[in-house]
């Protein structure tokens, strides 16, 4: 289990430290600038929105029912059914953002650090400038107690979308905690 740590550790740490890639998912440069140069936290979030609602665009009816039961037996402590609505959901449809992502929460549920973290690695490979998936990346680093990681996904996170909010309170505890900077 050390070992399935320490690689995705390892894995992550390279990931976090390759420049992003020009390519996004098609429709999503101008909202990625877009998402950048937003002058607040509300104009910030209603960019997200429409970045979120251009990544849901490809679900069919049956991927949808799919990641809502996952999220459904997810909510009520069942993570295992919801692993197998999230697979079945990646077979229909493999290249939907979300469906990686939930696929990642539910592993993450089961205690499979390795396996969430290849979950949004995937995702990242698919769009690069997934802030959501940043924000998870760091979150799972944290539960991990790698502060280090943590502070380098929140950092990519903070890249991305600058008007996150209480994105710079958390970085600087991310640094504090990572680096020993004093506030």
């Amino acid at each position: 289990m050390r070992r399935a740590r320490t690689l995705a550790g390892a894995g992550l740490l390279l990931l976090l430290a390759t420049p992003l890639a020009a390519q996004s998912q098609p429709g999503t440069d101008a909202l990625f600038a877009a998402l950048k140069a937003a002058p607040s936290e509300d104009a910030a979030a209603a960019v997200e929105a429409q970045i979120r609602a251009q990544w849901d665009k490809s679900a069919s009816p049956a991927v949808r029912l799919l990641l809502s039961r996952g999220a459904r037996e997810l909510s009520e402590g069942a993570p295992g059914d919801a692993l197998d609505s999230f697979d079945a959901a990646l077979d229909l449809s493999p290249d939907l953002l979300d469906a990686w992502r939930a696929r990642a929460r539910a592993r993450r549920a089961l205690g499979d650090w390795a396996g969430a973290t290849r979950d949004l690695e995937e995702l990242l490979k698919r769009e690069p400038h997934s802030f959501v998936a940043f924000e998870d990346l760091s979150s799972l680093a944290e539960s991990r107690g790698d502060w280090r990681g943590a502070l380098a996904a929140w950092q990519k996170v903070l890249e991305i979308s600058p008007h996150t909010p209480n994105g710079q309170t958390r970085l600087q505890d991310l640094r504090r905690r990572a680096l020993g900077e004093e506030l």
